[in-house]
């Protein structure tokens, strides 16, 4: 038997933003997906609705591959553009798996939520990208439309820097 040589892994982004959103939003959430998929990396988000359903739709029109981390225990909450859910039964506490399992996060928007998925991703050392509007923290790279969101997570974690801010910033 021919044992299979370990293929490198694919890149997995985090999409992260509120779970319900208007037409605008959704339209850049989408953008995001498609490009990341374009890329062929997985987009990881936590499987709902808003943001998380508008990216992951995106991504499955270019033939990506979509990863949802849900807070629950069901499978079936996920949104339908998801092909693989993780079910966490953790609640608001499965950002922390978000964070750690995404090379870089690309934020659309959001609220608190997000707000943590940022927070984690950053003391983590991952790439954090926001794309405008959004939050003015220390740390997060900002952009100004999805093309260029995709575009610097890319490079970001193909330099491997680590963005890590300490506890005490004050943002």
């Amino acid at each position: 038997m021919k044992v299979p040589v370990k293929a490198e892994a694919r890149k997995q982004i985090g999409v992260i933003g509120s779970g319900d959103c208007g037409s605008e939003v959704r339209a850049l959430a989408e953008r995001v997906g498609r490009e990341i998929a374009k890329r062929g990396a997985v987009l990881l988000c936590g499987g709902l609705g808003g943001v998380m359903e508008a990216a992951a739709c995106g991504a499955k029109k270019e033939g990506g591959i979509t990863l949802g981390i849900l807070p629950g225990t069901l499978r079936e909450e996920a949104n339908l553009w998801i092909d693989i859910a993780v079910v966490s039964g953790m609640g608001h506490a499965r950002n922390a798996l978000i964070a750690q399992s995404s090379d870089a996060l690309i934020a659309v928007n959001g609220e608190y939520g997000t707000l943590s998925e940022i927070a984690l991703g950053l003391k983590m050392g991952k790439p954090v990208v926001v794309l405008e509007p959004g939050w003015k923290i220390k740390g997060v790279h900002r952009v100004k439309n999805p093309e260029e969101a995709v575009e610097l997570a890319f490079k970001l974690t193909e330099e491997k820097k680590s963005f890590k801010v300490s506890t005490k910033e004050k943002f």
